[in-house]
């Protein structure tokens, strides 16, 4: 039988199947070539990532027949987004906190927040920011519940992460407010939905797109913390050429293979200061003629994007091989 080579884009994996949605929307059952098993038996404790194909690769794979391929190519990405991996129990060599791929390929990451059940968080949206812009992905950020919100507390951080430069939208799942305006920004593109459980990443693209069908988890009263309840990542097109990846709800993330030096890059407010640092290594901390930490004091960089930056600072792990 002679093979037949299609390019295709992975929509969606699980165990060792990877979906592959090609032309005339056909989805290919796939299995990798053993070519990319070998390799990964080959790197061994020197593998830096755990994963050899992503939600959002686009590949080349062998039809064998009209509902199952081999992949035998995976193209360059443009982009990924990732985390550091759990720590494996037991873990002491150098290198051995590995790299998760979330997704790749992606245009615009939209990061889920809650004013209300869960409380909103700004360590957890700073970090993921940190994240997307270590990997050049445009940022959204986007806050629910806020017909929960009596006081208007959501409106200080608009302001704040408006004044950064980051496109803010301030919706109600519930009642549709705002729903419109995510919407339109998701055309042609495609976007990567992130945040943790409970803030209603669901329930927000079920609003817009009601024949997604996502699960919806319920908050516990007692933790406000929400139950995973999305098992898997997927990509889904929702409008021609417009593509959503919905991701597990995640309650913790640490950027991966981002050095000391680097980490004040990704915070894009404190760029215009880094520059005028006596040192060129500064972290921003103790060191004298910061630039960074002069900007603090005068009320130029907020002190709670400060804060997120010091938090950050502490989970660079000395064991991380660049």
């Amino acid at each position: 039988m002679l093979e037949s080579i299609i390019r295709g884009r992975i929509v969606k994996i699980e165990s060792k199947d990877y979906y592959v949605l090609c032309e005339k929307n056909h989805v290919y059952r796939c299995s990798l070539r053993g070519k990319f098993k070998n390799v990964l038996r080959h790197k061994k404790d020197k593998l830096l990532t755990l994963d050899i194909a992503s939600i959002g690769d686009w590949v080349d794979f062998n039809k064998i027949s009209t509902e199952v391929g081999v992949i035998e190519e995976i193209e360059e990405r443009k982009n990924y987004l990732s985390r550091k991996a759990l720590k494996a129990r037991g873990s002491l060599k150098r290198g051995e906190r590995l790299e998760q791929i979330i997704a790749s390929n992606i245009d615009n990451l939209f990061i889920v927040t809650s004013v209300k059940l869960p409380n909103f968080n700004n360590r957890f949206l700073d970090r993921v920011i940190v994240s997307a812009e270590s990997s050049k992905i445009n940022v959204n950020i986007v806050i629910n519940k806020i017909d929960l919100d009596e006081r208007n507390i959501y409106k200080e951080w608009e302001q704040l992460y408006t004044d950064i430069g980051y496109n803010v939208f301030i919706i109600s799942a519930v009642n549709g407010k705002g729903l419109d305006k995510v919407k339109d920004s998701l055309k042609n593109k495609v976007n990567i939905f992130w945040g943790q459980s409970g803030v209603g990443k669901s329930t927000i693209l079920n609003s817009m797109f009601p024949n997604l069908e996502f699960d919806v988890g319920e908050i516990s009263e007692f933790s406000q913390k929400g139950m995973h309840t999305t098992v898997t990542g997927e990509m889904r097109e929702v409008e021609k050429n417009t593509f959503i990846i919905d991701t597990p709800g995640i309650r913790g993330i640490d950027p991966y293979g981002i050095k000391e030096e680097d980490l004040g890059h990704y915070f894009i407010e404190f760029i215009p200061y880094l520059y005028d640092c006596k040192f060129n290594t500064c972290t921003h901390t103790h060191e004298p003629g910061c630039a960074v930490v002069n900007a603090v004091e005068d009320c130029k960089i907020s002190i709670e994007r400060y804060e997120s930056y010091l938090s950050l600072l502490e989970t660079i792990e000395d064991d991380m091989i660049y």
